[in-house]
């Protein structure tokens, strides 16, 4: 495991643009993936993530072309996800310039696929994002863009996508998404401390603090943002700079 916390800025894609939302819902445009993905990049930013958020609900593929212009930019790590539908799709991404690819419907309506794609692209390359909800005392994983609830146990899932060979896993609170009221600390603490591969925290970031929170109560190994860079709120150096005065190594 790293040492050092990565900070990942997150482009969720829908027709070509990138937008945001609440909840999963009122999306709203911010920008062309190739110029925000190149401006993180300068800021300091240690992977983009790029999600095709409307692709497995519209039933298509991943707009390749975007992602093909947006890893032209790009030293940096790109993952690509949305619309994964089988495995010929995660090599079209790669070849497409994805350095990693991220599946979420699709490896929880056919497991098997993430140990495939494991032996053929390496674990490194596959990454399993996981959506989930709150339901008492446990949560629940939800698929197609958090349209559907898959009735999984997150904790359950989560190490089963690491026994098929996942290298990573995305996870995002749909209860905290766009809200800007901090990270699910208690669900990113509990997915961290049952796995043994990084686990990224997604889903409720509104300031820099709340990514300071998570990165130092829970062993996530990096943190997605979205709203405070699309609005300027801050940069990733920003980020940085205020982590590191408060003791958290970061790359």
């Amino acid at each position: 495991m790293s040492l050092t916390k990565r900070i990942i800025p997150c482009l969720d894609v829908r027709n070509g643009t990138v937008v945001k939302g609440v909840k999963f819902l009122d999306l709203k445009d911010v920008g062309y993936p190739p110029e925000l993905a190149s401006a993180y990049e300068k800021q300091g930013a240690d992977e983009i993530v790029f999600l095709d958020i409307s692709a497995s609900a519209e039933g298509r593929r991943t707009l390749l072309d975007i992602v093909e212009e947006t890893a032209k930019q790009l030293f940096v790590p790109l993952t690509v996800g949305g619309g994964i539908r089988e495995k010929s799709d995660m090599r079209a991404a790669l070849n497409a310039g994805a350095d990693k690819v991220s599946m979420n419907t699709m490896a929880v309506q056919q497991p098997e696929i993430i140990s495939e794609c494991a032996k053929d692209f390496g674990s490194q390359c596959v990454v399993v994002a996981i959506d989930a909800k709150r339901q008492g005392g446990s949560w629940t994983v939800y698929t197609h863009g958090g349209r559907k609830n898959a009735d999984l146990d997150m904790l359950q899932w989560a190490r089963e996508v690491e026994d098929r060979g996942a290298g990573e896993i995305l996870l995002t609170s749909m209860d905290a998404d766009g809200t800007k009221d901090g990270y699910d600390i208690a669900m990113t603490k509990a997915v961290a401390e049952a796995v043994n591969i990084p686990v990224i925290a997604s889903g409720g970031c509104g300031s820099p603090k709340h990514i300071l929170e998570v990165l130092q109560q829970t062993k996530a190994e990096a943190a997605l943002a979205a709203s405070i860079f699309h609005y300027g709120q801050c940069t990733v150096k920003d980020v940085k700079q205020y982590l590191r005065e408060k003791g958290v190594e970061v790359r």
